[in-house]
C-alpha cells in the first residue's frame, strides 16, 4: 500500500482531515528546504506538497511566482529537488511527499528516468499541473511501474464527463481547485465548493483535497468540514518571503501557522 493511501485510510479511521502544506523547493535557500519540511511534518502536516520551481508557473499567483523566481535564482534544479527529498527521507519515512510542478522539466528529464529517480528519492506522488488526462498515459505508466501516484486537478468549471476522465487517470487523491483563479486568491465560496464535491463524489471514491484560498484556521475548518483534506500554499510561502533572511524566525512562524491550521481542522 502506498504511503498516500495508507495516510488517508488512517485519517479516515480516526475521523480526521488531511492537512497538506505546500512550499517551494529552494525558497528561501537550498539549505532551508529540508529543515522546513521537518518543521511542517512536526507541526501537523499529514502529507506535504513540494513545488518544483518553474519559470512560467501559470496556475500560481504572485506569491508563488516570486517564490519560484527566488528558488531559480538560488540554482534549484529538478535533480536538487529530488536530493532534498532524499535527505528528508533519512529521518522521516512516513510522511507522504508529493511533488507539484509543470510538465516541461519532467519531459526534459525523461519520463522513465524521472519516475525512477523520484521513487528512489522517496517521492510518493506527482501533481503535473499542465498535463491533461488525454496526454497522461506515457508518464502515468512510468509512475505506475515505480509506485508513484499521479494526482490531478479538478476546476470549478470541470464538467462531469471530464471529471470521469480525470478520475480514471488519477491515483492517490484528487486536488479540487476551489475557485476560478490562481493560487493565493481570497474569494473562497464554501457552498459552491460543497456542491462541486458532491458531484465529484458521485463519480469517484478517491479522497478529495481542496486548495486555493485556504489561508487560516477558519477557512481550513470550513473546507475541512466538506473535504477529505485542505491544501495550504500561499499563506505559508508568504511567510517564507517575509522571513527569508532568518531561518529560525521563519521556522517558528511556520510552526505556529501549522498548529493553528491543525487546530482548526481538528474542530471539524
Amino acid at each position: 500500500m502506498s504511503r498516500i493511501k495508507a495516510c488517508f485510510e488512517q485519517l479516515q479511521s480516526r475521523g480526521r482531515k488531511a492537512l497538506v502544506p505546500f512550499i517551494t523547493a529552494g525558497d528561501p535557500s537550498l539549505d532551508a528546504t529540508v529543515p522546513l519540511l521537518h518543521t511542517l511534518a512536526e507541526n501537523g502536516a499529514d502529507l506535504i506538497e513540494i513545488g518544483i520551481p518553474f519559470s512560467d508557473p501559470m496556475a500560481d499567483g504572485p506569491v508563488i511566482q516570486l517564490a519560484d523566481e527566488r528558488a531559480l535564482a538560488n540554482g534549484v534544479t529538478t535533480i536538487k529537488v529530488l536530493e532534498m527529498v532524499r535527505e528528508f527521507r533519512k529521518t522521516n519515512t512516513t510522511t507522504p511527499i508529493i511533488l507539484m510542478g509543470y510538465l516541461n522539466p519532467v519531459e526534459i528529464y525523461g519520463y522513465a528516468q524521472f519516475a525512477r529517480d523520484a521513487a528512489a528519492a522517496g517521492v510518493d506522488g506527482m501533481i503535473t499541473v499542465d498535463m491533461p488526462p488525454e496526454a497522461s498515459k506515457p508518464l502515468n505508466d512510468e509512475f505506475a511501474k515505480v509506485g508513484i501516484d499521479s494526482i490531478f486537478l479538478i476546476a470549478p468549471t470541470t464538467l462531469p464527463a471530464r471529471i470521469e476522465k480525470i478520475a480514471a487517470a488519477a491515483r492517490g487523491y484528487l486536488y479540487y481547485v476551489s475557485l476560478k483563479g490562481v493560487t493565493g486568491a481570497a474569494n473562497l465560496d464554501v457552498e459552491a465548493v460543497q456542491q462541486k464535491l458532491e458531484t465529484i463524489r458521485k463519480i469517484t471514491d478517491l479522497p478529495i483535497t481542496v486548495g486555493f484560498g485556504i489561508k487560516d484556521a477558519a477557512t481550513a475548518r470550513a473546507v475541512g468540514a466538506i473535504a477529505d483534506g485542505v491544501v495550504v500554499g500561499s499563506a505559508l510561502v508568504n511567510l517564507v518571503a517575509q522571513h527569508q533572511q532568518d531561518l529560525t524566525t521563519l521556522k517558528a512562524n511556520i510552526a505556529e501557522t501549522m498548529r493553528s491550521l491543525r487546530q482548526g481542522l481538528d474542530q471539524v
